[in-house]
């Protein structure tokens, strides 16, 4: 007697879907970064009225005063704002692959974070937001930071263009990333904080696997923020 097939696990089709949604992701944004000018302006400006969007419904479903829910809608649009504003400034200073190896930092903290947690387990930063979130996780996205730095290091992809159109390699420290790492994971918890006070599980349902556009750059909003300060003092 022949068995018959067994249909693939749910969460190998949820893996799958993920898979696709991030390789085309990552496609519409090199594209969009290799036409620079005002396709990334205008990427970016959707992608921070997207963000406010959700952000702003996650507001209207907590059960918050009027008066605190209107501090959060103004607060968000001012953090979403200042982060948009933050990406412009890099990619300008920095150009696209500056911009790409900002965003490499916070994509390589959320997997290193997420392979430590799993395997390494341990004490919770704080289950009460995030109950998946692990001290050994957040080491492992430290590490994985400052491995892209290492290798964005080697293969010189640190240069910048002061406001004299001088251009010069820059010339940054471990911190660094680490930093980056620390104030990504950060933003994570704001999100997931967020999430629970709102009690919804994703912040919407665009990206197919992966939620809306809040669960996937959580962190690049702050670490954003924090190399676009670190470059307005750095680079005259």
């Amino acid at each position: 007697m022949i068995a018959p097939a067994t249909a693939p696990s749910r969460s190998g089709s949820d893996l799958r879907v993920r898979i696709i949604s991030a390789v085309i992701l990552l496609v519409l944004v090199g594209v969009d970064l290799w036409l620079g000018g005002w396709w990334f302006v205008g990427l970016a400006v959707l992608v921070g009225l997207g963000l406010y969007v959700e952000w702003a419904r996650l507001v209207a479903l907590t059960r918050w005063s009027g008066a605190r829910k209107l501090a959060f809608w103004v607060g968000g649009a001012t953090y979403i704002l200042a982060a948009v504003m933050a990406l412009l400034h890099i990619q300008n200073v920095a150009g696209s692959t500056g911009l790409l190896v900002a965003m490499a930092l916070v994509w390589a903290t959320d997997v290193g974070a997420y392979f430590a947690g799993r395997s390494i387990g341990g004490p919770k930063i704080a289950p009460s937001i995030s109950p998946s979130k692990t001290w050994a996780g957040l080491a492992g996205g430290i590490v994985a930071a400052c491995a892209v730095l290492y290798l964005a290091k080697q293969f010189d992809l640190l240069r910048v263009t002061d406001s004299l159109d001088n251009n010069y390699n820059l010339q940054v420290r471990t911190l660094a990333a680490a930093l980056v790492a620390i104030v990504a994971q950060a933003g994570d918890f704001l999100e997931s904080w967020l999430k629970r006070q709102a009690g919804v599980k994703d912040s919407g349902k665009l990206i197919p696997g992966h939620g809306g556009l809040l669960d996937r750059l959580d962190g690049l909003l702050p670490a954003a923020i924090l190399i676009a300060l670190w470059l307005l003092v750095v680079v005259q």
